[in-house]
């Protein structure tokens, strides 16, 4: 049995569930999530709670049985709480603004780089060179915030380009002179 797909996924107050099938759409303070599961599980409501389970055990059974449990708790935790990416902007001239609700970043090119906010997804600037993205759907955020990265990702000699707060930059030495030559 799946370690991750036998826990059950705790529904908070204010969270509301609805399963039609294998159709599930969960509703919290701040939005709706809706989401079709694989037929490979069955989805069980009960007090306060809902159980994802499994009715066969070949291997793509169990590969969404885990699956399909973790993307439930994300869809609740996201209606209920929300989810929040941090990037950081390293180098000389590195900005990012807003505009309007689209994200304009100067990142050492000719032009500036302008990225649409997805459906569901917001960008924040709390100083020049920090942006937050944040939204209820933990994909969508993730994949707003990899693709703001993707614009100028961190080099390994100097550091400089977009990178995650929490991300570590293994840096390299670069170039050592030759001593004797000229």
């Amino acid at each position: 049995m799946s370690r991750i797909g036998k826990q059950p996924v705790v529904i908070p107050s204010g969270v509301d569930i609805k399963v039609d099938g294998l159709t599930v759409a969960v509703k919290g303070p701040k939005g709706t999530l809706e989401r079709t599961f694989p037929e490979e599980v069955t989805l069980a409501v009960g007090d306060g709670e809902i159980r994802v389970g499994r009715p066969a055990d070949d291997r793509r059974s169990r590969a969404m049985h885990g699956l399909s449990r973790a993307l439930l708790a994300n869809m609740v935790m996201g209606v209920s709480e929300g989810y929040t990416r941090e990037l950081q902007l390293v180098g000389v001239g590195y900005r990012a603004a807003l505009k309007g609700k689209n994200l304009e970043l100067l990142v050492g090119f000719s032009h500036p780089v302008a990225i649409e906010a997805p459906d569901g997804v917001s960008f924040e600037v709390p100083e020049p060179t920090k942006v937050i993205v944040s939204g209820i759907d933990k994909e969508r955020v993730g994949q707003a915030s990899a693709d703001i990265r993707k614009v100028r990702p961190p080099e390994p000699y100097k550091g400089k380009g977009i990178r995650y707060v929490d991300e570590y930059v293994r840096r390299k030495a670069g170039k050592a002179g030759v001593p004797g030559a000229v």
